[in-house]
């Protein structure tokens, strides 16, 4: 039987351990525990990701990530109703440490009532909040389960991603030349001016339904007296059209290439990085039916929305894993204003365990 009680201590435990993206070794030692406590054989691939594994066939992979975003050290979440915060200093963790807590409430539920279920790989993923890299240094070797559910959405459980976009990455380096600011600045070629020139130039904020643009990063000087002679600024273009978000490259290309023609003196380069490939959910495929029919059977009707970011679900996809992304009532995710729902927690472990029980049926 779920336990909210439970749930409430295993999230506040494993919340109360922290794991910053780079820094997982605590919460991966704790969670080879937990899931060997529940009969599973655990291990660890050769980028430190927890995969815990049983018999049988047809596994369903169940993922979530092990990291969290900063400010996430020393967390102590504060219960306010039916709500989990912090008091502002940190965010509460509920990113992933929610979808965690899904997994392990619904296993350990199982486990009590003695019940058949379908058989499980678990994939606890590190450094997803880095771009992905834990999932794409998965060892997939190591994955028996072609289809996955990643706890790993905003929102209640029946919040259901039905799509997710091609993330573009950009990386611009301006070098110019230093001269000394007070004494002849004339001699100089401030990059941090021209970098910003560009800036100013390139699009911003959502672009259309499908499209979204921004500058995240910027650096550059060394100095306050010196013209800087350095500067470096990234960004990223998302897209669910590939035709419009291959137009966004060319935008930036053609935005350098004047700046370039400006200043002749200057050296302007660019790298062009994807970080994850868009994809859509097939609505008849085996995985999507399976959680609209658990869903349904808890009288809940699914909220379908095409979503901005990226998960594990888009690497495991492009590795022939079907995955739906679902909500695990976190909120405000990367923000110190995080919270997490304990009703829509307790939701999530009941359909997961739901899941779980009548996948085959």
């Amino acid at each position: 039987m779920i336990d909210p009680d439970r749930i409430l201590r295993t999230f506040t435990e494993l919340a109360g351990i922290d794991s910053p993206s780079g820094h997982e070794e605590a919460i991966a030692a704790e969670l080879r525990s937990r899931f060997s406590e529940l009969g599973f054989s655990v291990q660890r691939d050769s980028y430190g990701n927890v995969i815990a594994s049983e018999d049988g066939d047809d596994p369903l992979l169940l993922s979530a990530h092990m990291d969290t975003v900063e400010p996430g050290r020393g967390i102590v979440p504060i219960r306010n109703g039916d709500r989990l915060e912090t008091d502002g200093s940190t965010i509460v963790g509920g990113d992933c440490k929610a979808g965690i807590t899904t997994i392990l409430e619904a296993l350990q539920s199982i486990k009590d009532g003695a019940t058949a279920r379908s058989p499980v790989q678990v994939v606890i993923s590190r450094e997803e909040e880095l771009g992905l890299r834990g999932a794409k240094n998965l060892d997939f070797s190591m994955v028996r389960a072609r289809e996955a559910v990643v706890f790993d959405g905003e929102g209640p459980v029946y919040h259901i991603a039905s799509g997710s976009p091609t993330y573009l990455r950009y990386d611009v380096e301006v070098t110019g030349r230093a001269a000394h600011a007070g004494v002849e600045p004339e001699k100089g070629i401030s990059a941090i001016r021209i970098a910003a020139e560009i800036i100013a130039e390139l699009p911003n904020g959502r672009l259309d339904a499908e499209t979204t643009f921004n500058v995240g990063m910027v650096s550059g000087g060394s100095v306050r007296n010196a013209v800087p002679e350095h500067a470096t600024f990234s960004g990223e273009s998302r897209s669910h059209n590939q035709a419009t978000l291959e137009g966004q490259r060319i935008v930036i290309e053609n935005t350098l290439t004047a700046a370039r023609q400006r200043h002749p003196e200057a050296m302007v380069v660019v790298e062009f990085h994807i970080e994850f490939e868009a994809y859509k959910l097939d609505p008849e495929s085996g995985i999507v039916r399976s959680v609209t029919k658990s869903l349904g059977s808890m009288g809940l009707e699914p909220e379908f929305a095409m979503s901005g970011g990226g998960t594990d679900g888009n690497v495991f996809r492009s590795h022939g894993v079907q995955s739906v992304v679902l909500g695990v009532a976190a909120h405000n995710a990367h923000t110190v204003r995080e919270y997490v729902d304990l009703n829509e927690l307790e939701q999530a472990a009941r359909f997961c365990e739901q899941l779980l029980l009548h996948r085959t049926d």
